[in-house]
């Protein structure tokens, strides 16, 4: 079983006290089963949290899977300096 990451502890902690803080104001219940049922149903509602975070993809799993490979792009045939295609494109100054 994998352990928790940060996130997941996060998340799952302040969703049990957020919860519990929320149900015992909600419930205005003052009998200790009463506030059991409600630490229970936060437990559980705070596990159910952390197990749902998406957790990140670690990098051994990207090294197992081979990526998609891109076509190259294709190659542009090259002109030299003193070819005939750039002395063409120069311009000449026009005559007055």
């Amino acid at each position: 079983m994998p352990r928790p990451n940060a996130a997941q502890l996060a998340y799952g902690s302040c969703t049990v006290i957020f919860s519990t803080f929320a149900m015992l104001l909600l419930s205005q219940t003052s009998s200790g089963l009463g506030i059991a049922v409600i630490a229970l149903a936060a437990l559980a509602l705070g596990l159910l949290v952390a197990v749902t975070v998406p957790v990140p993809k670690s990098a051994s799993a990207g090294a197992r899977r081979p990526a998609a490979r891109q076509p190259a792009p294709a190659a542009r045939p090259r002109t030299s300096v003193g070819s005939t295609a750039a002395a063409e494109s120069v311009r000449e100054p026009a005559n007055p």
